[in-house]
């Protein structure tokens, strides 16, 4: 097994993470033009580190991979991404970049971006099976994003229905949700919610007995398509409801729609809402709400630092 370990790297280990830098780009073929990592020194890295921070993976204590951390408003940037050629093929490049996203998620940061050579396709496989996509190409460079999920800690039904309307505040017409959670988990409080934030006609109740259900907007925004996949038995039943009619034109929010309504759209938000589980509870018990944002719509929006507003 494996021994592999990713730490906070600082100033202190500035000599390993310009160890793995120089081994990981020294083996690479030849750019043109050449990267300038194998110019980085010491100095310059234990500079970055104190301020930024970085990632240093060791296997079996010696330093496998490292990355440096360079935020950027809401993005945060991940540069001189490396593994020690010596050793590869242990899931040091896999781990890195899992413990970046974390790292991100607890920053507060919205987007993950990184710049990748068109030269190198392993090298771009790898980012892309990771699910970045590619924001911008620029001569030899392409920049690969992802938008990082927004997870949070909903105390009521008040602050379900106010983080949905902070949801909705930032949707657009075209945009897609599908919220996923067992009965009464909040999916209808939250899109009511989101019903508020774009101002359309309410009650915004289940759509249980009718599956789908429009409301016009108030102020000459996108409608709201409310609808619940429950009793739909696949994706084929959802196609018959005709919902492209309205896609391009109205905010589209599908409860239950984990595995019925992913075809919808490649631009989405796929929202998990759970319950806090701590024994002998009421309904009133706070609920977890995880969002992904699935697709290029969401790469470089605001949109955690939207819904973490929401809770102040």
């Amino acid at each position: 097994m494996t021994d592999l370990h990713v730490v906070d790297a600082g100033a202190d280990e500035a000599d390993e993470v310009v160890d793995v830098i120089h081994a990981a780009f020294g083996a690479r073929p030849y750019l043109d033009p050449p990267s300038s990592a194998l110019h980085e020194t010491r100095a310059a890295v234990a500079a970055t580190l104190a301020e930024h921070g970085g990632l240093l993976a060791r296997v079996g204590g010696r330093p496998a991979g490292a990355l440096l951390f360079q935020p950027n408003g809401t993005e945060l940037w991940l540069r001189r991404v490396g593994v020690d050629p010596r050793l590869q093929h242990r899931g040091v490049a896999s781990s890195l970049v899992g413990c970046a996203e974390e790292v991100a998620a607890e920053r507060g940061y919205d987007t993950v971006s990184l710049t990748a050579r068109v030269e190198l396709p392993a090298t771009q496989q790898f980012w892309l099976r990771r699910g970045y996509l590619e924001a911008s190409r620029s001569g030899p460079k392409i920049v690969y994003s992802k938008a990082i999920p927004v997870e949070l800690d909903v105390p009521t039904a008040d602050d379900t229905r106010d983080l949905g309307a902070r949801l909705g505040a930032v949707l657009a017409a075209g945009d897609v949700v599908l919220l996923t959670g067992e009965l009464g988990a909040g999916k209808t409080t939250l899109t009511q919610g989101v019903g508020q934030g774009l101002q359309v006609r309410g009650p915004v109740t289940s759509p249980t007995f009718v599956i789908a259900r429009l409301h016009p907007s108030l102020v000459d925004g996108p409608p709201l398509v409310h609808v619940d996949a429950y009793r739909l038995g696949s994706a084929d039943e959802l196609d018959d409801l005709d919902l492209e009619m309205s896609l391009d034109d109205a905010v589209t929010v599908v409860e239950w729609g984990e595995g019925r309504a992913e075809s919808l759209s490649v631009d989405r938000l796929d929202v998990v809402i759970r319950r806090h589980r701590g024994g002998d509870h009421d309904d009133s018990d706070g609920r977890h709400v995880k969002v992904t944002p699935v697709g290029p719509r969401w790469l470089g929006s605001s949109l955690g630092t939207s819904l973490r507003t929401a809770l102040g």
